[in-house]
């Protein structure tokens, strides 16, 4: 049996977690869960945004799987999924956005995997503040080593999965300094694999491209902010944030996590789609070595999501979050 440290998060999360609970129960998998939270909940009840105990077991289990946590807009507390990441050197931002049969979009052949560096650039925290002459300054910190862990995650999971294409997306015609750096560091390791394509894109015209000719390509790799940009357009152009998958991942730890949020305004009524986090879920079977496991749920998810009416109604169905999990175990 696998511990997992299990973080239910804010709003929706604890359904969602629920949802995702009852599914592994029901498909048998060797998971034995250690709850723990962070955030808002915690903080209300214990007056700690991240409890000594979560990180006490993240440090244990090295494993995590996280639902949404609500991080305040312009103001309040820093974001706890930055702080998670930055604390345990969690570099690869992964995210998936493949096509899903049932689920309706613009396209129908997406099919690429993101890898978003996740612990500096303008995520770093370097932000000033001149109150004299009112001027706000936040730097943005690429490192070398930095570059290398995300740029070799990106190559190393193209070759074992045997995709064809890496991208490096940047803006080093204006961003000279940065852009210059990770696409120095990218071109070094790209001659290491020279049996998988590599090219670069500018950031603006990687977007372009993206909402129209998505199909062409495979892993796309990119600093912190722009990953951040990416990954969502990415997630919308398979369905929106509600299906896809999202793993923090470090030499040591590994975070998988709902990358939507916490949607406080439907939280406790029993709708919410739990596709995502069980997605992310999926993801996390498949880096601990279950692989059947993760097949076997995959197999019932699409297969429910396939049948509209069993679906959630962001999904243009009328199950409940509940409802919904029970379709899915139905068809393990």
């Amino acid at each position: 049996m696998k511990q997992v440290t299990l973080i239910p998060g804010d709003g929706i999360g604890p359904e969602i977690t629920e949802a995702v609970k009852a599914i592994f129960s029901a498909a048998g998998v060797p998971v034995v869960w250690e709850v723990e939270n962070a955030g808002q909940t915690t903080f209300d009840t214990m007056g700690e945004l991240i409890p000594a105990t979560l990180l006490a077991s993240l440090e244990k289990n090295k494993v995590a799987l996280k639902g949404p946590i609500t991080t305040p807009v312009g103001k309040g507390f820093k974001s706890i999924n930055v702080q998670l990441r930055q604390m345990y050197d969690l570099y690869a931002n992964i995210r998936p956005a493949k096509t899903i049969k049932g689920v309706s979009t613009r396209f129908d052949n997406v099919n690429l995997v993101l890898f978003r560096e996740n612990t500096e650039g303008l995520y770093a925290g370097l932000e000033m503040w001149d109150e004299h002459h009112q001027i706000s300054d936040s730097v943005a910190r690429l490192t070398r080593v930095g570059c290398e862990n995300i740029l070799r995650a990106a190559f190393a999971y193209a070759d074992r999965h045997q995709c064809k294409k890496v991208t490096a997306v940047h803006k080093a015609n204006i961003l000279k300094s940065a852009g210059a750096l990770f696409l120095r560091i990218a071109g070094e390791i790209a001659s290491e694999y020279p049996h998988i394509t590599y090219e670069d894109k500018i950031i603006d015209n990687m977007c372009m491209q993206l909402v129209t000719k998505p199909e062409q390509f495979d892993v796309v790799v990119t600093t912190n902010l722009f990953g951040d940009i990416l990954s969502d357009l990415c997630a919308g152009l398979v369905g929106g944030l509600g299906v896809v998958a999202g793993a923090n991942i470090g030499d040591e730890m590994a975070i998988f996590e709902a990358v939507h949020g916490s949607a406080p305004d439907i939280a406790g009524k029993g709708i919410a789609n739990p596709t995502a986090l069980l997605q992310s879920a999926i993801m996390m079977l498949h880096h601990i070595g279950l692989k059947e496991d993760a097949n076997r749920i995959e197999a019932a998810l699409h297969a429910t999501l396939a049948n509209k009416e069993e679906c959630t109604g962001d999904l243009g169905g009328h199950a409940g979050t509940m409802a919904f999990a029970q379709h899915i175990i139905s068809k393990l």
